[in-house]
C-alpha cells in the first residue's frame, strides 16, 4: 500500500463548524400506513414527512458493506445538511424541506440505453432487494459522518435499461420545485442541480441508490424519495431527490464545475493530498463527536475505500483529475 503524507494544518485553514441542534417542529406524516412492507413504504413517501419519528420503517437485508465504526447520531444527520435547494445554511434543509412534494414521483432513465424507461417510485422500491449499508461520508468543508443507509446498488437500475456501447458517463439531475424550494432563488449554482459519474464508477457495487437511512424512509432534508450515495467521493457528488438519470457518451459538466471550476472537478475523489483552494483536506472532524472540540482525524484516501475503488483510477493523476 502507498504511504500518504499529510501536511501540517494551521487552525486558520479550516472553516469553523457548528452542529445545529435546534430544529423546528416538523410536520407529521398524514395518512395511514398499510401493514405490508411495499405498501407501507409507499404510504410513508406519499405523506412527505420530515420528522424522523413519523417515518415508516424501511427494512433491508444485511450487507457486506458495513463499517465497524459507531454511526453518527441520527439527530445530527437529519439536522446538519447541504441541500442548497432549501438554503445555504446547514440548518435550512431541516427547516424548509417539509415543502418538498415527493408524490407523485418518477425517475426517467434515458440517453445511450437500449430500453429508456420512466420508473414510478413504487417500482423502484421493488426493483432489487434493499440492503442495510453503513458508509463513511466526507464533506468538502472538512466534516464527516458515518451513516446507515438503506438501498441497493445503482447497477441494478442501469442494467434494466441496458446501456449501449456508447455509454461512457452517467448524469444525475435533481428535482426543481421553485414554489417549494426557497434556495433556488439564489444564483450560487445553475438549477436544476446536476452531477455525473464515469460509467464504471456508476456500476461499482458501492454506488448506492438510497431510499432510506437508520432503517426508515429518507427524510425530505436528506434527499427523499431517492438519492445517490457515492461514499469514496465528496458529498456533493451524491445527488439528492433524483428525477432524471441520463447515460451519455461525453464527460458532462456538473453544476459545481460550472459555478466554481477552480474548486470543483469532475471526479471529486476524497484525496487528502490535494487541498481545496481555501482550506486543507488532510484532516476532518466527525460530526457528533463533541462539536467544535472534536479531535481532528486524518482523512483517508478515497475516504477509506481505497481497497475497493483505487483500481478504477490506475494510471491517473489524481492531482490533475480532482
Amino acid at each position: 500500500m502507498p504511504v500518504y503524507r499529510y501536511p501540517n494544518i494551521h487552525a486558520s485553514e479550516v472553516t469553523p463548524e457548528k452542529v445545529w441542534m435546534e430544529r423546528r417542529q416538523w410536520m407529521k406524516a398524514a395518512g395511514a400506513v398499510m401493514a405490508t412492507a411495499p405498501l407501507g413504504v409507499g404510504s410513508a413517501l406519499a405523506a412527505t414527512p420530515t420528522s424522523t419519528a413519523s417515518l415508516t420503517a424501511l427494512p433491508g437485508q444485511k450487507s457486506r458493506y458495513v463499517l465497524m465504526e459507531p454511526s453518527t447520531p441520527e439527530k445530527d444527520v437529519v439536522s446538519y445538511n447541504n441541500f442548497y435547494e432549501f438554503g445555504l445554511d446547514k440548518s435550512d434543509p431541516a427547516r424548509y424541506a417539509h415543502r418538498l412534494q415527493t408524490r407523485p414521483w418518477t425517475v426517467r432513465v434515458e440517453g445511450e440505453v437500449a430500453k429508456p424507461q420512466t420508473f414510478d417510485i413504487d417500482a423502484l422500491l421493488k426493483l432489487a432487494p434493499m440492503e442495510d449499508r453503513i458508509y463513511r461520508m466526507r464533506c468538502v468543508e472538512g466534516w464527516s459522518m458515518v451513516i446507515p443507509w438503506v438501498g441497493y446498488s445503482l447497477s441494478h437500475l442501469l442494467n434494466q435499461v441496458q446501456p449501449t456501447g456508447n455509454a461512457k458517463y452517467v448524469v444525475f439531475e435533481t428535482a426543481l420545485q421553485p414554489e417549494n424550494m426557497p434556495g433556488v432563488k439564489s444564483r450560487v449554482i445553475e438549477w436544476p442541480f446536476t452531477e455525473g459519474l464515469r460509467m464504471d464508477e456508476a456500476m461499482h457495487p458501492l454506488t448506492l441508490l438510497g431510499f432510506g437511512l437508520y432503517g426508515k424512509v429518507l427524510p425530505n432534508q436528506n434527499g427523499a424519495p431517492i438519492r445517490l450515495v457515492v461514499p469514496w467521493k465528496y458529498g456533493f457528488k451524491s445527488a439528492k431527490s433524483l428525477v432524471t438519470i441520463r447515460v451519455v457518451q461525453e464527460q458532462p459538466m456538473s453544476s459545481w464545475m460550472k459555478s466554481a471550476p477552480r474548486e470543483y472537478g469532475f471526479y471529486a475523489n476524497v484525496n487528502p493530498e490535494v487541498s481545496h483552494p481555501r482550506w486543507s483536506q488532510a484532516t476532518e472532524r466527525r460530526i457528533g463527536e463533541d462539536g467544535l472540540f472534536a479531535p481532528k482525524r486524518k482523512t483517508l484516501m478515497f475516504n477509506g475505500y481505497a481497497n475497493e475503488v483505487a483500481s478504477l483510477y490506475q494510471g491517473m493523476d489524481l492531482r490533475v483529475n480532482y
